[in-house]
């Protein structure tokens, strides 16, 4: 019998269940019987206060279309992990979730979340927890993989911001900014830019200068075009910054 937890850390995006789903309907096809499936409630949160309960195929129906996550999700810090906690005697919630994995008997966890979910996945494997992992991230910057899922929806719901603007921009002839979600990677803004007309894009990766933005942007006045749209990453940072 196989014994296989499941958890999703971090922010929700789409695609979450679907992709629950398939792994669950992969495992019941594959081993019948011989596999239990078990959900961990709320991310490691779940895993660190054993917060964990018995799935069957039910479950994993009438979920592909369903946004958030049934299991829920929640934010646990890396950067906590292997610090004591008073509420546990000076255990860690390393420690805490090494306890439960081993009190469940699992023999893997599959783990649905983005990078700072991913750097926690790692740390369970180096002690010896069995992790398949499922990139999950809007920001797409996870090594390893082309596109991570929640990446198109979010680039779909950005492209379509950036839509709607052009009529207000047009009307109004104005400079609009449109900050857009990714810390230290662009592909959001850049993919979102694209598809949209975006007329100047900002993204992380390549510092930006203010003078070659309004020179572009009074070379577009010059031209009889009356606004301009920027579309820009929220983790972007000038040149000088960069120094």
């Amino acid at each position: 019998m196989k014994r296989i937890g499941m958890l999703t850390s971090g922010g929700d995006c789409q695609a979450l269940n679907a992709a629950m789903r398939g792994v669950a309907k992969t495992l019941y096809n594959e081993l019948g019987n011989k596999v239990t499936i078990y959900g961990i409630r709320d991310g490691y949160r779940g895993l660190i206060y054993g917060d964990i309960r018995k799935m069957d195929p039910s479950n994993f129906s009438g979920i592909l279309t369903l946004g958030g996550t049934i299991l829920g999700t929640s934010r646990q810090p890396f950067k906590t992990m292997c610090l004591p906690m008073p509420e546990f005697g000076g255990k860690t919630k390393l420690d805490m979730m090494l306890e439960n994995y081993r009190k469940y008997k699992f023999d893997c966890l599959v783990i649905l979340g983005g990078n700072g979910t991913h750097k926690t996945a790692n740390l369970l494997a180096q002690h010896g927890v069995n992790v398949v992992s499922l990139p999950k991230t809007i920001d797409n910057d996870l090594w390893g993989t082309d596109m991570t899922f929640g990446f198109q929806s979010a680039v779909d719901i950005a492209t379509h911001v950036i839509d709607c603007i052009h009529t207000t921009a047009t009307s109004h002839g104005r400079v609009f900014i449109v900050e857009v979600m990714g810390h230290k990677a662009g592909w959001l803004t850049l993919y979102a830019g694209i598809a949209s007309g975006a007329d100047i894009i900002i993204i992380p990766e390549i510092p930006y200068s203010a003078k070659a933005i309004a020179k572009a942007i009074q070379k577009r006045e010059q031209s009889g075009k009356r606004f301009s749209i920027i579309a820009v990453a929220e983790g972007a940072i000038s040149q000088e910054e960069a120094k």
